[in-house]
């Protein structure tokens, strides 16, 4: 996994100018623990947009923020891991 992790921040150091907009997307079922998780990884929850799945189980997590190196994007994935049944796209 720190080779996946390593390979990332290179890719993204290599490929971008910092600090850089990023785009975060997350699935995760509809549980307001879950949901309250992923909204403080955030600094401005304004930014998040929410979508629930059709039979309403699952809810999309989309956001859009300001990050000041590929080190805080890893930071964000990190925790996300740490949710169980979260799906980082």
């Amino acid at each position: 996994m720190t080779d996946n992790i390593d390979k990332f921040k290179k890719l993204l150091a290599d490929q971008q100018q910092w600090p850089m907009l990023y785009y975060f997307k997350f699935i995760i079922q509809n549980k307001q623990e879950q949901l309250d998780q992923v909204k403080g990884f955030f600094e401005d929850p304004s930014t998040i947009t929410y979508k629930t799945s059709k039979d309403i189980k699952f809810i999309g997590i989309s956001c859009k923020q300001w990050m000041p190196n590929p080190e805080s994007i890893v930071a964000i994935y990190e925790k996300a891991s740490q949710i169980k049944g979260l799906i980082s796209l």
